[in-house]
């Protein structure tokens, strides 16, 4: 019966797997934002914790997303566990730099999954994951900009503050 479900589904086995390691990726990215936010909310930068725990949100939400199309298309979507997240950052700098970087390693994933799909025809995967190109676009240019803002105002004193007043939430 394993064998005639495999062969019913509409996605690739390969791409199954894939999405499942991407599942695992999502739900690491939402642990990490949620540090990130304790990290946060523990030094009183207020807008920054608003801003990781609606990152956390959108990533657990990115993470069931996939969940629920690799089980919709006949797949065996995997819950991931989630292990050794980073609690300790040096700075607020430190903490969007690393939200940066995880965010440049999801979009990496995303375009190696989107490639593989093309080129096995899995054409629902590769349609499917076109949102989430667009999406990893606004993300890391969100991380960049705000990033630019201690190349601007500076690392330390009232600047700190005032970059994590200009964080926004919506």
């Amino acid at each position: 019966m394993k064998d005639i479900a495999r062969q019913q589904m509409s996605i690739k086995v390969e791409s199954m797997d894939m999405l499942n390691a991407q599942i695992q990726m999502e739900g690491r990215a939402s642990a990490s934002y949620l540090a990130m936010a304790s990290w946060c909310d523990q030094r009183g930068y207020n807008q920054s914790a608003g801003f990781m725990y609606k990152q956390a949100a959108e990533e657990r939400e990115h993470m069931m997303k996939i969940f629920k199309f690799v089980n919709d298309c006949g797949g065996n979507a995997i819950s991931p566990a989630i292990e050794s997240t980073n609690h300790d950052f040096s700075s607020l700098e430190e903490v969007f730099e690393t939200a940066l970087s995880q965010e440049i390693d999801v979009t990496k994933s995303i375009n190696r999954i989107v490639a593989a799909a093309k080129k096995n025809s899995d054409f629902g995967v590769e349609n499917f994951l076109q949102w989430f190109i667009t999406e990893q676009l606004e993300e890391e240019k969100t991380m960049r900009d705000i990033l630019d803002l201690f190349e601007i105002m500076g690392r330390d004193g009232i600047a700190l503050k005032l970059i994590d007043e200009r964080i926004s939430v919506e």
